[in-house]
């Protein structure tokens, strides 16, 4: 088949319908971490020196251990019936299961049973999680031409990040309206509860949207998977997905050490003050976000491979100056707002090389008969494991040790063994079409 001829307003509107969705569930699954230290409180019992903070951290993490599982289960389900309904079912479920976070009662009321309903709810955060992004990334590739794929998934790339924007906007505007007593107190709840109401919304944009002409054109000809599954990981597909996996845990622990460990930092420096770390965290996502559609664009132009290696190599070589850098940029004596949010800025333009290009990758790596399953299951990996496992290690490590350099193992020798095993093993795919047979791509693939 041949890729569909959408006007530039019709590709427009596939992007926006696609990313409205991850941007609310990426909020829903970032405002419990940006309320880490709230939170910390709200739910555990305070034991030795940061000892409720880790335990929410943790309990944060989980969510991201377990969306693999997600993107197992909802994948089959998106290459067997297809992308627009299970991307439909994963939002429901991540809205509604945000909201009853706000819901729940506090550690002073119910004790521990507090802890347990929180990480159950973040659990089925991470669920649905894992099956929101094969679903997105996979509806807009499926509808974009070969010489553009990058560019459109770029700006698809942008929703996680803006999910973050939106999350501390609303906190920040939450805490300023209500007082920082009231907001610690009983406020936090409403961005939580708030996540209702944009789910709402997001459901109602996704509603109007059709089903991809790829997976249209293979159900009509009766060539869906019989079994994701087996076809994914049991055949010679495996041997791609591993190779997706180690790409995405080297892309997955950039970003997460470059945006999020980032706003842990800065609370720590600056505890127990919420609203600057959101304000320097904020500014600089804006900033920076424009460098994953520009990264994208130009992954269309001279390939994915070489800016997603670069991303690997300047995280790990420049990690520790720039947080060393950032940690005198916000000393609590005399903070240093425009440094500050230029070092977060670098850290996200790194984000923006290994995360612009990266849906494009997956979505030219993987046939379409089982393209949701074998995207979202290395991405999640990638993304859960990888970089999920990046706050409850970096925070762990510096509370112990106060270190910036310990603290930051992790974070530098991920990315540097992904740049040396990529070198290798990560193929070019920017020429490999996804509108032709997938006998014909073999290939190109396989290179």
């Amino acid at each position: 088949m041949t890729a569909p001829q959408l006007s530039m307003k019709d590709l427009r509107r596939v992007v926006i319908a696609a990313a409205v969705g991850n941007v609310i569930e990426w909020y829903d699954f970032y405002i419990f971490g940006s309320l880490a230290t709230i939170l910390a409180v709200q739910f555990f019992a305070e034991g030795t020196s940061g000892a409720a903070l880790i335990k929410t951290v943790g309990t944060f993490t989980a969510g991201f251990l377990i969306r693999p599982f997600g993107a197992f289960l909802f994948g089959r389900v998106g290459d067997l019936i297809g992308r627009k309904y299970t991307f439909l079912v994963t939002l429901s479920g991540m809205g509604i299961s945000t909201a009853l976070i706000g819901l729940v009662p506090s550690y002073a009321k119910i004790g521990a049973l507090a802890g347990v309903l929180l990480l159950l709810l973040r659990l089925i955060q991470g669920l649905c999680l894992g099956g929101e992004y094969g679903g997105a990334i996979t509806y807009v590739a499926e509808h974009a031409p070969d010489e553009k794929r990058g560019y459109y998934t770029g700006w698809l790339q942008t929703s996680p990040t803006l999910g973050i924007v939106l999350s501390l906007a609303v906190i920040v505007g939450t805490r300023e309206l209500l007082g920082a007593e009231a907001f610690n107190a009983w406020g936090w709840r409403i961005p939580f509860l708030l996540s209702l109401l944009m789910v709402a919304i997001a459901i109602y944009i996704r509603l109007q949207l059709q089903e991809t002409p790829i997976f249209q054109a293979i159900k009509a000809k009766g060539q869906t998977a019989v079994n994701p599954w087996r076809e994914a990981f049991l055949g010679e597909n495996l041997k791609y997905v591993v190779i997706a996996s180690i790409v995405v845990i080297g892309e997955g622990v950039v970003w997460y050490s470059g945006q999020f460990w980032a706003l842990y930092f800065i609370q720590q420096m600056l505890k127990p003050d919420v609203l600057t770390p959101a304000l320097i965290t904020g500014a600089a996502l804006l900033i920076a976000t424009p460098s994953l559609i520009f990264f994208g664009w130009l992954s269309d132009r001279i390939g994915r491979k070489p800016i997603i290696l670069a991303g690997f190599f300047l995280a790990a070589a420049t990690y520790y100056p720039l947080y060393r850098a950032l940690g005198t940029a916000v000393n609590p004596a005399a903070i240093n707002y425009p440094v500050a949010i230029l070092i977060v800025a670098i850290m996200v333009a790194y984000v923006g090389m290994v995360y612009g290009p990266i849906g494009a990758f997956l979505a030219e790596y993987f046939p379409a008969r089982i393209r949701y399953t074998s995207v979202s299951v290395p991405y999640h990996i990638g993304n859960g494991w990888g970089g999920g496992l990046v706050p409850v290690i970096t925070t762990s490590a510096y509370l112990a040790t106060h270190s910036i350099g310990r603290a930051l193992i992790y974070p530098i020798t991920v990315p540097a063994v992904a740049f040396l095993l990529c070198l290798f093993l990560m193929p070019e795919t920017r020429k490999i079409s996804i509108w032709r047979p997938s006998d014909v791509r073999a290939p190109a693939r396989a290179k």
